[in-house]
């Protein structure tokens, strides 16, 4: 038994990093072209925006369900292979359509997947010590990144080389995978783990603390998918003219920064600096770097800016992601996890509709300055709503 107990060790980690890569693979492929796809299928600027923010809406409804009945079960890895298949169908739908009606319905699947992160970060956060939770939401963060990174730099090699509905069969295939692997995954069992109740659940979602982090992580999903994963794309491909393998290529170096950010805003700048600082650095590049981006006339200034842009959210919204469960009780971690998921899943939704009626009514370029500003007064509120005493790290 303890031999066995070793080998288990010795997997879990990697085995779990590994699937992580592969879900958020799954459902990344297409979207540095998805915005441009469904313009191109005759969709306005709202309508693009409305579908690709379904992803968003849907995670909203359905995280809160899935954290209270993940804390009551006290089952992880079943919903971890329920949102592997859902990522796959997703993909698959899109592929098999182009009607625009059917392919919300399909985008709106991906958010049904994506609910099931929840259980991801409470799992794989139960791996660790409780006073490394941040370490362990920057490690998972990281390869949430890192497949989120490499499917959409693969996504615009393939869309530019093959066709836009290349990168949904790429996005099934490996969605296909993670559902396999997903299987060998390590449940972990907390002794004498009490089941959360009405009083538990009213005890979270008051939590003083938690909403003010909610909160904050609506705007950071406001300013990430109404611009790099909605309408920077469409800004590129409008002024610069870019390619679809450029596209992917602008998504990358956008991503790649998230990735570094994740690790070494988890692992260092939080314990020297504190939470609540590298949260307000984060909102402050995200706020300066996006307001520029009217301004810029080459697509090498572009990708500067999604470097800068990518490195910033993944300071702050790691910081975020940890603080969300970091003082909870462990019975109650799913619930602070789906409640904070379901909060920041209105950012999701409403960032890209927003965005697109600013362009359907105004411009894009006032869209972007807009959402500069409103990057920057989300540090201001960090600073203001974040206690100093809840971003400290225990060591």
């Amino acid at each position: 038994m303890i031999r066995s107990n070793e080998r288990k060790r010795k997997y879990r980690l990697p085995l779990f990093c590994l699937v992580t890569g592969l879900f958020w693979f799954s459902m990344y492929t297409y979207v540095p072209i998805l915005t441009s796809y469904i313009e191109s299928l005759g969709a306005s600027h709202k309508m693009a925006g409305t579908i690709v923010g379904s992803y968003g809406f849907v995670q909203m409804i359905l995280r809160i369900p899935l954290g209270i009945l993940s804390d009551r079960i006290h089952k992880k890895k079943i919903f971890i292979t329920i949102g592997l298949f859902f990522a796959a169908l997703s993909s698959l739908g899109l592929l098999l359509s182009n009607n625009l009606s059917l392919i919300l319905i399909f985008r709106a699947l991906t958010g049904v997947a994506a609910a099931t992160w929840v259980d991801f970060t409470i799992l794989f956060s139960s791996y660790y010590k409780k006073e490394e939770t941040t370490k362990a939401m920057g490690t998972i963060s990281f390869f949430n990144s890192l497949g989120q990174m490499s499917a959409m730099y693969m996504g615009g090699i393939l869309a530019d080389k093959v066709g836009y509905t290349s990168t949904f069969a790429l996005g099934t295939i490996v969605g296909v995978v993670g559902i396999v692997l997903s299987f060998f995954l390590i449940e972990t069992h907390e002794k004498d783990a009490q089941r959360i109740t009405i009083k538990g659940l009213t005890e979270v979602i008051t939590d003083k603390n938690l909403i003010y982090i909610c909160l904050i992580a609506v705007l950071s999903q406001l300013l990430t998918y109404a611009t790099t994963y909605g309408f920077t794309p469409v800004f590129a491909d409008i002024n610069l003219h870019i390619s679809k393998y450029q596209m992917g290529t602008l998504t990358l170096l956008s991503s790649l920064p998230t990735a570094i950010a994740s690790i070494v805003g988890g692992r260092y700048y939080a314990r020297k600096y504190g939470e609540r600082k590298v949260i307000i650095c984060g909102f402050i590049l995200v706020g300066i770097f996006t307001a520029v981006i009217p301004f810029v006339k080459h697509f090498w200034l572009l990708l500067l800016t999604q470097m800068f842009v990518g490195f910033g959210r993944g300071l702050s919204f790691t910081m975020l992601l940890g603080l969300s469960i970091k003082d909870m009780h462990l019975n109650k971690r799913s619930t602070a996890m789906g409640f904070f998921q379901a909060i920041y899943g209105l950012g999701m939704f409403l960032g890209p509709v927003i965005m697109g009626l600013i362009g359907d009514f105004i411009s894009l370029d006032q869209g972007f300055m807009v959402l500069g500003i409103i990057g920057l007064l989300t540090g201001l509120l960090s600073y203001l709503c974040i206690k100093e005493s809840t971003a400290k790290i225990n060591t």
